[in-house]
């Protein structure tokens, strides 16, 4: 039998340690093809790139593999894998990351990471989108390598519900401190956003972008309470952005005809 491809890309650029280690555990499980920026990309959500060209590369990083990096955002580079690199192919999984920090809660929506991962899941493809919890260059990935095999492992066996994907958060834990994994939901929790104001030396104002990350979320099944539990964190996710709650009481049916 053939083995399955794997797709593996990030947000933090073809040369982050993250997608190393993940390319390694992918190679172990089957035929890898990477397609990741050629720069860091992070917070860059969803975006696409429209008006200027798009160009990939063979890259150095990894010089034995097909492995490409992109000019583009993370999605563009799903995108290009996808029509471009694998485009007579069916890709059996596509992996993400494994970013420098928590894509836990509302940072899923701001994540190159979770964002190239559901586009994979837009073209049918079971994605994953693994993140650790330490932006730090440094970082260290080893801790979770086997439960990171295990769940790619699963995904391969038992496939995922048709536009589905899994958010996957790493405490910063030693191996013998990590107690396992949880699969959870996506705790209500926010940033508290603040801009720091200079001015640079030719006298004009300019923002910095900071906060805190605030948790109001008191249930016990969040993917935030499993981290700081020491565990590691599955959310099931999809791209539907419907309020089917709301649906079935909204004062907006008023509008209707």
């Amino acid at each position: 039998m053939s083995k399955p491809l794997i797709l593996v890309t990030n947000d933090d650029g073809v040369t982050a340690p993250g997608i190393k280690m993940l390319v390694e555990i992918a190679e172990e499980l089957g035929e890898v093809v990477v397609v990741a920026p050629d720069s860091p990309q992070s917070g860059m959500g969803h975006a696409i790139t429209l008006n200027t060209p798009l160009r990939i590369h063979k890259t150095r990083a990894f010089p034995d593999l097909q492995a490409y990096e992109c000019s583009g955002t993370p999605v563009d580079c799903v995108k290009l894998a996808r029509h471009v690199v694998t485009k007579d192919r069916k890709v059996d999984l596509c992996v993400s990351g494994i970013n420098h920090g928590s894509n836990a809660a509302i940072n899923i929506i701001y994540s190159g990471t979770m964002s190239a991962a559901m586009e994979a899941s837009l073209e049918g493809i079971p994605s994953i989108g693994f993140s650790l919890l330490d932006y730090r260059y440094e970082a260290d990935f080893a801790a979770a390598r086997g439960h990171i095999k295990m769940i790619m492992e699963h995904v391969l066996k038992n496939g995922l519900s048709k536009g589905s994907l899994l958010n996957v958060n790493i405490p910063k834990l030693p191996t013998e401190e990590i107690k396992g994994i949880k699969i959870c939901r996506q705790a209500d929790a926010r940033w508290q956003e603040t801009f720091a104001e200079a001015t640079d030396p030719r006298g004009q104002k300019y923002y910095w972008l900071t906060g805190s990350f605030v948790n109001d979320d008191p249930g016990t099944d969040t993917d935030v309470q499993a981290l700081e539990e020491g565990y590691i964190s599955i959310v099931p996710s999809h791209h539907d952005l419907t309020n089917y709650e709301a649906l079935k009481h909204s004062s907006l049916k008023e509008l209707e005809d």
